[in-house]
Parts: C-alpha cells; structure tokens; sequence
C-alpha cells in the first residue's frame, strides 16, 4: 500500500512577511486618524463640560432666584478648572461658607488653553447669570456677548483652528458651542 503524503499545515516564510508587512502598512494609515480623532474627542469633551457648567449656573439662577456664577477656580485662569456657584450671600465672590456650590470641574490637561473677552477675562473672569437666566455683569447691566475659546496648545499652528472650539454665551444667557474652522458664525466676538 502506498502512503498518502502528509499535508502540511502553516504558513511560509514568505506568506507571513507579507501579511506582516500589509498589517503595518495599514497601522501607518490608521494611527494618524486615530490620534486626530482622540484629540477632537478630548477637546469636545472639555468644550461640552464648560458647557455643562455655564447651562446649570443659568438654570440654578433661575431656579433658585438668585445670581449664579461660573468662575475659574484659582480665581483668576480658566485652565485651572472651575466652579459654579449661587450667590446667597449677595457679595458676588465665592465662599464654601456662604454660598451654595453646585458644581467643581478639575483642571483640564495642561495643552488645553481657555481663554475669553468681556467679563470671561482679565484677572477676575467670571460668568454671571441674574434669576431670570440673563447674562450680567457684577454691577447688574446687561453683558455683551461672551466669547470662550477652548484650544489645543500642542498642535501645530497650521491646525490650530482645527483644533479649536467656541462657546458663545449672548446677553440673554444663551450659550451655544461651535467649531471656527466649519462655522462662518464662529468667530470671536459672533453674537448668539
């Protein structure tokens, strides 16, 4: 009786360098995606937790018939984190003792920067909102639009407008999010 010849099983040499070398010409092609797409997710994030912050300053205003308040918390850099609180005792600063603390956000990461014009600005930023969601200054006037930009620092200039993203916040306390790189109404100083 003849034997049959075994069959053998496997891969060659040449078929699994190959398959080796297509595998890493398809990670070349994935991973740049991936790292933009990581990126974009991180600084929606952030965008949409300020504005979080900013939408529940307004409602607990409303709610609780007194001005709110969303400020840095080291008082004076938004990439500090921030802190939003009700005034209750009406001297328009933050006290644990005397006001009601509705929310803390932690820093972001460092290559985030977040930065404002008007009272979202200077050395004492904050947002204010009057009981009836109205955006105010300390004084009580009605504020101008409000502008917070949110950017990645550790990008490449020629995308950095990519990698930005805006909350506008109008003198009726409307606070919207965009993406100056896609939208015309975007800009810095954009009404709502």
């Amino acid at each position: 009786m003849s034997k049959k010849p075994k069959t053998q099983f496997g891969f060659t040499l040449i078929e699994l360098v190959i398959t080796m070398a297509i595998a890493a010409i398809l990670l070349l092609v994935a991973v740049p995606g991936f790292q933009s797409f990581q990126r974009n997710s991180q600084l929606s994030s952030l965008t949409s937790s300020l504005l979080v912050a900013i939408n529940t300053a307004k409602a607990e205003a409303m709610k609780q018939n007194a001005s709110a308040y969303v400020i840095p918390a080291s008082g004076a850099d938004w990439g500090s984190g921030w802190i939003v609180f009700v005034d209750k005792d009406r001297n328009q600063s933050y006290s644990e003792s005397g006001d009601v603390t509705v929310m803390k956000q932690e820093a972001p990461a460092s290559y985030f920067t977040i930065s404002g014009n008007g009272t979202s600005s200077g050395t004492d930023p904050y947002l204010t909102f009057d009981s009836s969601g109205f955006s105010r200054k300390k004084d009580g006037s009605s504020s101008e639009n409000l502008t917070l930009s949110i950017k990645r620092n550790d990008v490449s200039t020629a995308t950095q407008n990519e990698e930005t993203r805006r909350i506008i916040i109008s003198k009726t306390g409307r606070a919207r999010s965009c993406k100056p790189s896609t939208d015309s109404n975007c800009t810095a100083t954009a009404s709502n």
